[in-house]
């Protein structure tokens, strides 16, 4: 969908004030967001309700992944680039660099809430107790050598039993987003180096080496144990209910909305509820954003009037819509800050 930018610059150039009309009459007079495949059920509930009650048009929005979203965000500014890009990750500064060598020189950074990553598998097997550590054995392109001394062998574990004897002897069979995912990004820190850290050699290695360190803690292996399936929750979903001894990885949210299907893994003793990711007890959650191109303010139809929906406390807060589709909302003043921060146009300066 998006080829060759046509600056915002020589837009405002030849049409001054009438700029809007250039994108109404190419067909550009709706918002168009890329992005996280997490943030998206959120941003497409804010989406349609902001075309039912006002005279905008529904935002289109497409599920590219965080990675993704950003690299198309960052290509320049103008008609056939993105106005917004969701994330389930705080933007690079690799990334905040492409978009400033671009031109796209001013993005206003939106959080939006918290969520939390779950392992999930069907109702129709046993729910799984798993740990930080189990998680980086079964999962880790390279482990430590079963037999002892501190050294790393090719992964050789086939079976849950066979990382921790206290789980089920299934086949170790995980789907899960590729790499271009924010999901992913944000797993393999909190739950792959997180078990990691556990195994003091490599722990110790951090301050030694610390490209080393995270080498070994966020290579998923490659031997099929691990599934990359897309940038689609939902299919994941639908991969392990028609597969009981299949574990899932994805944001609570999807957990949330087929939680008479399948069920969430307990990681390190906590269930992965709506409160204990509120409370910080569940040890895999982490924030979710998205990205505002400046520039298009004001020139595409409704951009502020989307900003001022998603931002609101029907919206997102505690008694907000978004609540009632597993958005974790942030703190009170938090809420408050990124509703100023959007309301304002505040440029993101990262150093």
């Amino acid at each position: 969908m998006w080829k060759k930018a046509v600056s915002l610059a020589a837009v405002s150039i030849i049409l001054g004030s009438s700029a809007s009309s250039l994108f109404a009459a190419s067909g550009r007079d709706y918002i168009a967001i890329v992005g996280s495949s997490t943030v998206y059920p959120f941003a497409t509930t804010v989406a349609e309700r902001f075309g039912k009650s006002t005279r905008y048009k529904t935002p289109k929005i497409e599920s590219t992944g965080s990675g993704g979203g950003l690299k198309l965000f960052c290509a320049g500014s103008g008609i056939d680039t993105p106005d917004i890009t969701n994330a389930s990750r705080r933007i690079k500064m690799s990334e905040y660099e492409k978009c400033q060598k671009n031109g796209v020189k001013k993005i206003t950074e939106v959080k939006i809430g918290y969520d939390g990553i779950v392992l999930a598998n069907s109702k129709a097997s046993p729910k799984m107790q798993l740990t930080k550590k189990d998680i980086y054995l079964a999962l880790a392109k390279d482990v430590p050598d079963p037999n002892g001394g501190e050294h790393l062998v090719p992964n050789p574990y086939s079976t849950w039993k066979e990382v921790n004897s206290a789980l089920p002897d299934t086949k170790i069979e995980v789907l899960g987003p590729p790499p271009t995912s924010g999901t992913r990004d944000a797993f393999v820190e909190l739950a792959m180096e997180g078990g990691c850290k556990q195994i003091g050699w490599i722990k110790a290695m951090k301050k030694k080496d610390k490209k080393k360190f995270k080498s070994i803690c966020h290579t998923v292996r490659e031997d099929g144990a691990y599934i990359e399936a897309g940038e689609n929750d939902n299919l994941i979903v639908q991969k392990i209910v028609a597969s009981p001894t299949a574990l899932g990885i994805f944001g609570f949210s999807y957990l949330d909305q087929n939680g008479d299907k399948i069920q969430g893994s307990t990681v390190g003793g906590e269930e992965p509820t709506f409160e204990n990711i509120a409370s910080g007890k569940y040890p895999v959650s982490r924030p979710l954003y998205f990205y505002v191109k400046n520039a298009h303010v004001g020139v595409v139809p409704g951009m502020s009037e989307y900003l001022a929906e998603f931002t609101s406390d029907k919206a997102w807060g505690e008694e907000g819509y978004l609540s009632d589709k597993g958005l974790i909302p942030m703190p009170t003043a938090e809420r408050k800050q990124f509703a100023a921060a959007a309301a304002a146009l505040t440029p993101l300066v990262l150093k």
